[in-house]
């Protein structure tokens, strides 16, 4: 969970667990009970007692650097590990301890550094494997071929199994890890925390029903376990939400369990989260390189407040190695080649949504279903759009942002009745005031014969750019439908705000429009009344013959116009 530290850290802690280096010293028996609870900070405050008190030695060293290391303490452990390597006679497995630490710590260098002074060993082995990770994700090193000797290095034990299911988690290979998990468990039916790793990897597989129930197993016996808990918290925000999912974490909290502490970084990093991104600049920013996690939902929060630019410089060094990066920053791409008019942005964005959305491993995935929509969006392929909206519209029905992208959609290829159904749907206030939607859904009334829903719409908005650009588009729309009353109006509106002989050329055909519709008994006759004010409004020597024309007809017709 904590293994991805992008940095180096500067700070006093992180963490996680590790290996117990020495043995248990049984003339502190009190020592044993305090690890056997795992508070670590009752044993590391025995320890200190006893170093304190002339009672130190390199075993009492050797397990407050254990604790440390154990409390998350990272930079303490390595501190006590250093200042041993400097003595004479120093026990050969403090430089792998070491390594763990610098590990931990994101120094990665200083890790391979340390590993590499110490004795040959599976622990050693191990630690090496998950360097060559680390180091492969890097561009300053890509040693893929590191990674494969490790790796065939490794044995059909425990300890090596464990480490390569590690792998495959974080690599994405999520079935492969639980089927290491599974086969270990077979046989080891004690060694619980294996079932939440599995859970874990379902988590990371979207079976959340799944995951709770293999964590059940591991929290009937160790219910104040940090990270299954805040597992289980995760699980509800998935399954239900927010609120639900920080009722677990407070029960946590109550607790004042001694794993609280290990995991307090990770647990205020998920409640912004559940909160919906309440707190996101005060807490995230400093976990960005604690926590991968905390540098996407920070980007996330920038979106959703609009702010574009600070998502794209959060997210533009970032090099993607999981599809959730990869979708993320071609979200952020698109949202800015959109808002700048940057065909680049534009085309970086398609293809990362195609490189998700045509992966073996996403591309029968909802996530990956999505991406190759957004991939056809951009391209305009609007009929290919639908092919991946249809198979999953199921799943967002009272998605806003969804339904507002499948009305699109729908309105591109000519499926104005059911753009409509969709457009509808449409609950969020914020996005129900967005330009885009609202010139989507005008024109889709226009094109169902709805022009009065279309005008009623500008009636609504504030005088700005944008009403005007609405009130053009109604003006033409309506025009080439032949709803002449409301082309008219919309004409007439245009004209007054901005004398373009183009405006009155519009009103004129549209008020002759509507009048041969009068004549033809598809208009009503007092809408003629309301054609002639519209007239009068333009001072143009054309407006005298044409109200003349209709004011005979009106006469003819018994119709009583002044």
């Amino acid at each position: 969970m904590m293994l991805s530290r992008a940095k180096p850290a500067t700070g006093p802690a992180a963490s996680s667990p590790a290996k117990e280096s020495g043995k248990k010293k049984k003339k502190l028996p009190k020592l044993e009970d305090y690890l056997t609870n795992r508070d670590y900070t009752g044993a590391i405050t025995l320890l200190e007692f006893n170093r304190s008190s002339g009672k130190g030695s390199e075993e009492v060293d050797m397990w407050i650097a254990y604790c440390a290391f154990h409390l998350g303490e990272y930079k303490r452990a390595m501190e006590e590990y250093q200042s041993m390597t400097k003595r004479d006679g120093c026990h050969p497995d403090v430089w792998v301890n070491l390594a763990c630490c610098d590990f931990f710590l994101g120094m990665y260098k200083e890790a391979d550094e340390a590993a590499q002074k110490s004795p040959k060993s599976r622990l050693q082995n191990r630690l090496l494997f998950h360097l060559s990770h680390k180091v492969s994700q890097n561009s300053d090193f890509n040693d893929e071929k590191r990674l494969m000797h490790y790796h065939q290095n490794l044995q059909d034990i425990i300890e090596d199994q464990l480490s390569l299911a590690s792998i495959h988690y974080l690599r994405s290979h999520y079935q492969e890890a639980i089927d290491i998990y599974k086969r270990i468990l077979l046989d080891n039916r004690d060694y619980l925390a294996l079932n939440v790793y599995v859970a874990l990897c379902y988590y990371k597989l979207d079976y959340y029903d799944v995951s709770q129930e293999v964590l059940a197993v591991y929290l009937q016996h160790y219910p104040d376990s940090a990270i299954a808990i805040n597992l289980k918290a995760c699980n509800h925000f998935r399954l239900y939400n927010g609120k639900a999912a920080e009722q677990e974490l407070k029960t946590l909290q109550e607790m004042a369990s001694p794993s609280f502490t290990f995991a307090k970084e990770l647990i205020k990093h998920n409640l912004v989260v559940f909160r919906g991104g309440e707190g996101a600049l005060q807490v995230l920013p400093p976990l960005i390189d604690v926590i991968p996690e905390a540098r996407l939902n920070l980007v996330i929060y920038y979106l959703r407040q609009d702010d574009v630019s600070e998502a794209y410089n959060l997210i533009k060094d970032l090099e993607p190695t999981t599809p959730q990066e990869y979708i993320l920053k071609g979200v952020v791409n698109a949202a800015l080649g959109q808002e700048t008019g940057s065909r680049e942005h534009l085309k970086i964005a398609q293809q990362y949504f195609q490189l998700v959305g045509g992966s073996a491993s996403e591309c029968d995935t909802i996530p990956g279903r999505q991406c190759m929509a957004s991939c056809f969006f951009l391209l305009k392929q609007f009929e290919d759009v639908l092919i991946y909206f249809n198979s999953i519209k199921s799943y967002f029905y009272n998605d806003d942002t969804f339904n507002f992208n499948y009305t699109q959609a729908k309105a591109a290829v000519g499926n104005f009745k059911e753009a409509e159904e969709v457009a509808l749907l449409v609950q969020n206030e914020k996005l129900k005031n967005d330009y885009t939607y609202l010139s989507w859904l005008a024109r889709i009334y226009i094109m169902n014969n709805k022009a009065r829903l279309a005008w009623e719409l500008y009636l609504k908005m504030e005088t700005s750019g944008e009403s005007f650009s609405l009130l053009q588009l109604i003006a033409n729309d309506c025009y080439k439908m032949g709803q002449f009353y409301y082309a008219a109006k919309a004409f007439d509106v245009l004209e007054r705000l901005d004398p373009n002989p183009e405006y009155w050329e519009g009103k004129r055909g549209a008020c002759v429009g509507v009048f041969q519709q009068i004549i033809a008994g598809r208009e009503p006759r007092e809408t003629l009344r309301d054609i002639i004010q519209l007239l009068h409004n333009t001072s143009n020597m054309q407006v005298e013959y044409i109200v003349r024309t209709m004011k005979k007809w009106a006469k003819d017709n018994r119709l009583g116009i002044p």
